[in-house]
């Protein structure tokens, strides 16, 4: 591109492009990658317990893109652990991390200045695993775009992707932790770093590899240091997926369908309407408009009410009926 060689940066790129990531980098990898292992609840448990669990562990945590992208790839899925020097320099972090003495290596490393300019440099490894993943892709299926963002997500971000085979090694299982479920930022910015590359081999996008290199590789260092300088772990991409989601994604609810059936379907009750004209005073047998109201309408009908009505005629039916049997009884002794 032009515009690297004007403001001088196509030396850099191309110095960037032939930096070599052992040994430092590599470190800087597998510290970071064993210090997020820690940082995880329950796992110094599992230490003290049982530290082959807790080794294997650091190994998926370290090596888990390539073991990730061997399977994909149909390869033998140990061929990552194959370099002894990346495996002992792995192991021995693993061990001084937790388990050194007076725990001084996790002290040291968990510094904040330290551990910036550590995870600055696992940054920079992350551009390589996945350029890495997306030309491996690539030497076999030449126009197999998908298939080379598939390795190279996998290269960059297996050991997220495989976060819940770790957690089983350990003796937990979370399904509802997997990375595809709620995908962090190493994972999205990885993916999209995939994608890039992908695109840039396969010639769709017109940017040199050592350019592209070096553009990505600054847009994750300074995006990482920045969510760390800030305490933010909100992803920077947050916005862009809020309006892609509303605006392809965001279907009704089935709660919100149901209700808005149940309220077209209800019909509507109208309630009667009430004349002034009948209603009637307390007390009194004159309505409000002055008319007088008819001795029936004064006291409501009740059953309760004819009931006694009746009981009281018969009560008076039998009184007048006990003096007259008295009479005849009385006139047919006298005679």
């Amino acid at each position: 591109m032009d515009l690297f060689g004007v403001v001088n940066l196509d030396q850099l790129s191309h110095g960037l492009a032939g930096l070599s990531m052992f040994p430092y980098f590599d470190t800087a990898h597998y510290i970071v990658s064993v210090m997020a292992l820690r940082e995880q609840p329950g796992v110094l448990e599992v230490a003290r317990r049982s530290p082959f669990a807790c080794w294997f562990s650091s190994m998926l945590y370290c090596f888990g893109g390539g073991i990730l992208s061997a399977l994909m790839m149909a390869e033998a899925p140990i061929a990552p652990l194959s370099k002894n020097i990346n495996v002992l320099m792995a192991s021995v972090i693993w061990y001084l991390v937790f388990y050194c003495p007076q725990d001084v290596v996790y002290s040291c490393i968990v510094l904040f200045p330290l551990r910036l300019v550590l995870t600055g440099m696992k940054e920079v490894t992350r551009t390589w695993k996945v350029l890495g993943g997306v030309a491996q892709a690539h030497s076999k299926y030449k126009d197999g775009l998908l298939v080379m963002i598939a390795i190279g997500w996998a290269e960059g971000a297996g050991g997220g992707l495989i976060s819940n085979f770790e957690q089983l090694v350990r003796g937990v299982w979370k399904p509802e932790t997997n990375e595809l479920l709620k995908m962090t930022y190493p994972t999205k910015v990885t993916l999209i770093g995939a994608v890039l590359f992908a695109l840039q081999q396969t010639q769709y996008l017109p940017i040199q590899k050592h350019h592209l290199m070096l553009l990505y590789t600054v847009f994750t260092v300074v995006n990482k240091t920045n969510m760390m300088l800030t305490g933010s772990s909100s992803s920077p991409f947050a916005p862009i997926e809020s309006v892609v989601h509303r605006t392809f994604f965001a279907w009704p609810s089935p709660s919100t369908c149901t209700i808005f059936t149940s309220e077209t379907k209800t019909p509507v009750v109208k309630k009667p309407s009430t004349d002034s004209s009948l209603t009637t005073k307390k007390g009194t047998g004159e309505s409000l408009s002055g008319a007088a109201v008819p001795e029936t309408s004064k006291t409501p009908w009740s059953p309760s009410k004819t009931a006694a009505h009746n009981r009281g005629k018969a009560s008076q039916k039998k009184a007048k009926e006990q003096p007259e049997n008295t009479e005849t009884e009385s006139c047919k002794k006298s005679d």
